[in-house]
């Protein structure tokens, strides 16, 4: 489907309004996150230790790491629209499971179903680099995901006050209401925009080499990577600094951790505005060092002895802005080296993106247990964030040196 045919909302014969890719995809972030400060909580309800509960962010970022490689193949052997609302169906189900489960393992295991829901995070990327240019699509990406900024901003807030009104079920219900709403929307408005496929799945999985072994993707798909990776710490660490360092409330932190989301909301803004005109690599490598900037700041006056959760959570804004910058800038980039495949390039780059995070999630919950306070995080996400400014400028310095360019002075689409 091309993007000459206007959008009409509410009429699957058109693409996706643009609402609607940015309600799907705040669903997934939703899911992500609408939870987590009720971590302590669910923690001590369950009778378990945090290291454990963590599963529930880092389990699911590995599981949602691991779905995006087979999403998105599905998605371009059977279309976008198909595969989004089989993926939301599971999470519905899955959601269930959650509300009623009573064991810690029983959650996990549904809990980790929910992750079926990154459908809603990487298909929407796809479809726009159906219908667009890379600049564009960029550009468009930006706009979408700085729609999709407002949800992680309200949703610990809104997680942190239903869990003090009734508990952190009804967190789960919250996103089970969410999921069915997403389901109905994809049925009435998210029209194809994928060219048919004759290919099987496994001649679709087979094209995974081809992406592997081009530079060009791995330079983006480690920016990215490494990018979003110091996100996924504060995911997994925050809480715990937030409630055993801090001594904050469910609902005091929901609103403290929303910080990174109002620099992710500017940073998208900035994307949406000014990717096409800069091009990609230019607001990739201002987005990384906006990022490092900021932690490298953060660590320093935790370093120097204050340390308040208004001095912590302050710095995590310049995370969100410089991911603004950086994710949309990259998926595109990822998703230009073969047009014909971006639902499989979609997935992959988001695979690295998460599995990467999960990892780091992890780790951060781990290393934050040994009562350190919240050094062993700021230090962790600076060190990520360091890789992913080393990672664009290498891309840029091999891609100008291939083509017997100098390192640029204006925008230009990278060559193969």
């Amino acid at each position: 489907m091309s993007a000459t045919v206007k959008a009409r909302f509410l009429d699957p014969s058109t693409p996706p309004h643009v609402a609607t890719m940015i309600a799907l995809t705040s669903l997934g972030a939703l899911a992500m996150n609408l939870f987590l400060p009720s971590l302590p909580n669910m923690t001590a309800y369950f009778d378990t230790e945090y290291r454990i509960m963590q599963i529930a962010v880092a389990g699911y970022l590995g599981v949602t790491g691991v779905m995006q490689l087979i999403i998105g193949p599905i998605s371009d052997r059977y279309g976008r629209r198909n595969t989004l609302m089989g993926a939301t169906v599971v999470f519905i189900l899955a959601s269930i499971g959650c509300i009623l489960a009573t064991t810690i393992e029983v959650f996990l295991a549904f809990r980790l179903m929910q992750g079926a829901i990154v459908a809603g995070m990487i298909l929407p990327r796809a479809a726009l680099r159906d219908m667009y240019d890379t600049d564009k699509a960029a550009s468009m990406m930006g706009w979408v995901t700085m729609g999709m900024a407002v949800a992680p901003m309200v949703a610990p807030a809104l997680g942190g006050v239903l869990d003090g009104l009734f508990g952190w079920q009804a967190n789960f219900v919250a996103l089970l209401l969410m999921g069915i709403a997403g389901l109905a929307l994809t049925w009435a408005d998210m029209g194809e925009t994928a060219a048919p496929s004759t290919e099987s799945m496994f001649q679709q999985i087979a094209h995974y080499p081809e992406l592997l072994t081009a530079p060009r993707f791995w330079g983006y798909a480690l920016t990215a990577a490494f990018a979003s990776g110091a996100f996924f710490a504060y995911l997994g660490g925050a809480p715990y600094v937030g409630s055993e360092v801090y001594g904050m409330t469910p609902e005091r932190l929901g609103i403290y951790f929303g910080a990174p989301a109002i620099g992710y909301m500017v940073g998208n803004g900035i994307s949406g505005r000014y990717s096409n005109r800069f091009g990609i690599q230019r607001m990739i490598a201002t987005g990384t060092g906006v990022t490092v900037i900021g932690l490298l700041a953060g660590l320093l006056v935790d370093m120097g002895g204050i340390r308040t959760p208004e001095t912590f959570f302050a710095f995590m804004v310049f995370v969100g802005l410089g991911n603004g910058l950086v994710i949309p800038n990259s998926m595109a980039g990822m998703l230009s080296v073969r047009p014909r495949l971006a639902g499989t390039a979609s997935g992959l780059g988001g695979a690295l993106m998460v599995g990467g995070g999960a990892g780091l999630s992890a780790l951060a919950g781990i290393l934050l247990e040994r009562g350190t306070g919240a050094a062993p995080l700021l230090w962790l996400m600076t060190l990520t964030s360091v890789a992913s400014v080393a990672a664009i400028w290498f891309t840029i310095w091999r891609e100008h040196r291939v083509a017997g360019r100098p390192l640029p002075k204006a925008d230009y689409e990278p060559a193969e």
